[in-house]
């Protein structure tokens, strides 16, 4: 009677032995723009309400979609309802942002905005001109020229700093939205 062998296969795929499967080249499909050698991983129909699809590099695929238009072929009253639609979800989503942990009450600000403001001593509604004087006026009493050999102050002049970096970011982040 033959001496039963020890299994290799631990009964994990990974853990199996390699033997010849290994050996062949990985298939790679290619983006469907002419002359790009990109691998093709962004699936884009060629045609609507069609099983047939394109395969572009992500570059590619922006520009196909560029000219895309999500209400063509709907009549007025459909489009209206539908972006309506879309609108609702998206605001009911910006409501629900108050519940995040130490964040404004109306989901306008960060944690890390309420917290700059906390440092100026302002309200979570501050206007950005506000904001502006309270830095300026903090930072005249705590600047280390003003303070020389303080260095609570100097602290407190960083920490003053880096609040009104945080919040001068956040407005220019909602100019450039807005």
């Amino acid at each position: 009677m033959a001496r039963q062998r020890r299994s290799d296969d631990w009964g994990f795929p990974r853990w199996r032995s390699y033997g010849d499967k290994g050996s062949e080249a990985a298939k790679v499909r290619l983006c469907d723009r002419v002359n790009c050698n990109e691998p093709g991983t962004c699936p884009a129909p060629k045609a609507p309400n069609k099983p047939e699809r394109w395969y572009f590099c992500e570059k590619h695929a922006g520009e196909y979609n560029k000219g895309w238009n999500y209400f063509a072929g709907l009549d007025k009253d459909e489009a209206a309802r539908r972006a309506a639609e879309e609108n609702r979800d998206a605001s009911a989503f910006r409501q629900s942002a108050h519940y995040q942990w130490a964040g404004p009450g109306d989901g306008s600000r960060s944690r890390d905005e309420m917290r700059a403001l906390d440092i100026l001593g302002l309200d979570p509604d501050a206007e950005f001109e506000t904001i502006r004087k309270a830095y300026r006026a903090m930072a005249k009493q705590l600047h280390p020229d003003v303070n020389p050999d303080d260095e609570e102050a100097a602290l407190e002049f960083q920490k003053v700093q880096a609040a009104y970096d945080v919040l001068k970011k956040a407005e220019e982040q909602r100019q450039a939205l807005g």
